[in-house]
């Protein structure tokens, strides 16, 4: 695996890098609403690499009851400011509530320090059924460790 690819831990969670590509932006040259729904996943899925969690892993388990999937069940956004072709965001995802069958974690993504959208997502943990489970506590303990380490301490 390819670290440098995945951002890196910092301040008790997680920051990526990322351009905007023409394919991200609309007609008026803003990057179109919704695609800031795929950088704030992007965020998302990195953060939980970079905790050495293997996404594919959890889902291939032979008996489905014990697979462990991670959906969004909850997003609320607030834009501020439009993103533009070529720019470079910073993508944070930090873990605000890690307990039991969900986890709450907020997000935010910004130019040259300026925020320019957050986002606060509720997900849900599943099993491969679509049954609501318990977060495992190895993996609970990764969010939790990673959410009160000081940023010195992690990188």
């Amino acid at each position: 695996m390819d670290a440098s690819l995945s951002g890196h831990l910092a301040d008790g969670g997680h920051q990526l890098k990322q351009r905007v590509y023409y394919e991200d932006t609309d007609f008026s040259g803003f990057v179109y609403h919704a695609r800031y729904l795929h950088f704030f996943e992007r965020g998302r899925t990195d953060y939980i690499r970079l905790l050495g969690v293997s996404q594919g892993a959890l889902h291939a388990k032979t008996d489905p009851a014990d697979a462990v999937a991670f959906v969004v069940r909850r997003m609320e956004i607030d834009f501020r400011s439009p993103a533009r072709m070529d720019d470079v965001l910073t993508i944070t995802t930090r873990p605000a509530d890690v307990r039991g069958a969900r986890m709450q974690l907020e997000q935010s993504i910004s130019r040259d320090g300026e925020v320019l959208a957050t986002a606060l997502v509720t997900v849900a943990v599943i099993n491969g059924l679509g049954r609501a489970r318990r977060l495992p506590e190895a993996l609970m303990q990764r969010f939790v460790g990673a959410a009160e380490t000081p940023a010195a301490g992690i990188e």
